[in-house]
């Protein structure tokens, strides 16, 4: 028999905590790429390959071009990201990636994307580990937490299996502060007595 795997949950910022990674952000199309990720739910290859084609502001969606598994997929567009995408677009101007590298035609680099964002959890005293992915882990757990179903979640995810996505039920804490315990149940206890 196989030894079993450790199975551990994922690191999940609080909305807070989010909020303060964004805001020591310096760079606009930093932010912009961050926003990116924590919002649709991107993996960080998914973000590097984002051209502006790929935003879609009249279906408010974005299109998830080849990701994991070289599946498409659509996520939802956010109002908030979508008006900060057309101002960093009008100061860039980007032509072929929505995020360019240092090299204009090619995408900026995953490697590029953790060192400005380790820089911003120092910057903003997370002590967390911090990396897109966990962008993508707050994504889900927020949203199971402001009421998202599970099936709903799955697709915007792009997960082949619901047992993937039930991963979140886990570490979302509105769904283990509603969970009764025993003590509870139990008719009032007076500790005086």
């Amino acid at each position: 028999p196989y030894a079993k795997r450790e199975k551990k949950l994922p690191i999940v910022l609080s909305q807070g905590e989010v909020l303060r990674l964004l805001e020591a952000v310096s760079n606009f199309k930093h932010l912009s790429i961050l926003l990116a990720g924590y919002s649709g739910g991107l993996r960080v290859s998914e973000v590097t390959n984002l051209r502006a084609a790929d935003i879609d502001s009249d279906r408010m969606i974005i299109h998830v071009r080849q990701g994991k598994g070289r599946k498409d997929r659509i996520v939802p567009l956010s109002p908030v990201l979508l008006s900060i995408l057309r101002v960093y677009w009008r100061e860039s101007r980007p032509t072929q990636h929505l995020f360019p590298g240092a090299i204009s035609n090619r995408a900026i680099s995953p490697s590029s994307i953790r060192c400005f964002l380790r820089k911003a959890v120092l910057a903003a005293g997370i002590k967390k580990t911090v990396t897109m992915h966990t962008l993508r882990h707050c994504f889900a757990t927020h949203h199971l937490e402001a009421g998202t179903d599970l099936r709903t979640l799955q697709m915007v995810m792009g997960h082949s299996s619901l047992k993937t996505t039930s991963l979140y039920l886990h570490v979302s804490t509105e769904k283990i502060r509603s969970a009764k315990t025993p003590i509870d149940l139990l008719p009032d206890i007076d500790p005086t007595e």
